[in-house]
């Protein structure tokens, strides 16, 4: 019987991060085709909150304590503990989100165990040969399915790729000892700075307000803003608002950029090129506001609004807040 490994990662406060819940979902599908058994690793300095977290998706989760974890980089202690853990029960899939962390572990552990790395993946679904991992390339342009030529390695997966669904029952947590000796050199982590937002994350808003060339300059985003505020929503931009220096890369919705699943998506000025469809085309509704009606985006945008952004834009804001009011 064969054995997938669900990686958690901890936040900077010590509870699950949201992209974990979405891996692990993953990982309960690809156990049922597969037959697989299904475990959760858990490492931290106190992972009491991370494991029972995880452990809402899994049937079963080992949780490692490792004071080492403890103001220093988490991703080089975590990856020496899940080594020596991978070294006596061969996990033959080991899944783990793509985000800072997860990318840092994935190099890490593939040095420790040998195994190979599919990065950034879209999808992963379970076939005859083993895992089957699409991935998105030249920017967003083609999908590509990969394996492993082993049929053992570790998968990265992007956020808002998988919706999280908890299990109808939650599992157990055990505990397990970390490794007896770690011969890489923790690093030491100095300061922690959190960027300072009004609203959530935009990997985790409901509604996403976004603009692009077309608002014309970093003052065009004041109405960006103003919409998303009233929408009680996020702000975010395509690549080309980005590159042009009018709104920072933390916000940039695509392939080389953050992928998102809102409930709502609102597009001021943006053609909707496949790089930024990459990016926002898992969104529950899709509004576009735009003056070419052959732009892109009007393939797949489920409502259209054909016009000058500054008039529509100002008009919807007006509705929303005497709605408000």
């Amino acid at each position: 019987m064969g054995a997938i490994w669900v990686i958690a990662e901890p936040t900077g406060n010590g509870e699950l991060a949201n992209i974990s819940t979405e891996v692990a979902t993953l990982g309960r599908s690809l156990s049922s085709a597969s037959g697989y058994d299904l475990v959760g690793i858990a490492v931290a300095a106190d992972p009491a909150a991370v494991a029972v977290g995880l452990a809402r998706y899994l049937p079963l989760v080992r949780s490692i304590a490792e004071p080492r974890a403890d103001g220093h980089a988490w991703a080089t202690v975590a990856a020496q503990a899940i080594a020596a853990l991978a070294a006596e029960g061969s996990p033959d899939l080991i899944l783990v989100g793509a985000g800072p962390d997860g990318r840092d572990l994935a190099g890490v552990l593939s040095a420790l165990t040998g195994l190979g790395v599919l990065a950034n993946a879209v999808g992963v679904a379970w076939t005859d040969g083993g895992a089957a991992v699409e991935m998105s390339v030249f920017g967003g342009k083609l999908l590509t399915t990969s394996g492993f030529t082993s049929g053992r390695g570790i998968v990265t997966v992007r956020p808002n790729v998988v919706t999280a669904e908890p299990s109808p029952a939650a599992g157990s947590v055990t505990a397990v000892a970390g490794a007896a000796a770690y011969d890489l050199p923790a690093v030491r982590v100095l300061d922690r700075v959190v960027e300072a937002t009004a609203a959530a994350p935009i990997e985790e808003a409901r509604i996403i307000v976004s603009g692009g060339r077309g608002v014309g300059g970093p003052d065009g985003f004041a109405l960006v803003r103003d919409l998303a505020a009233a929408l009680g929503g996020a702000v975010g931009a395509s690549r080309a608002a980005v590159d042009s220096g009018w709104i920072p890369y933390a916000q940039q919705i695509g392939q080389t950029g953050k992928i998102v699943k809102p409930q709502l998506y609102l597009a001021l000025g943006i053609s909707g090129a496949i790089q930024h469809k990459v990016g926002m085309q898992g969104a529950e509704t899709i509004v576009a506001v735009n003056r070419d009606p052959d732009a892109p985006i009007a393939e797949f945008a489920d409502v259209m609004v054909i016009g000058d952004l500054f008039e529509v834009g100002p008009a919807l804001l007006v509705e929303l807040r005497a709605r408000a009011g």
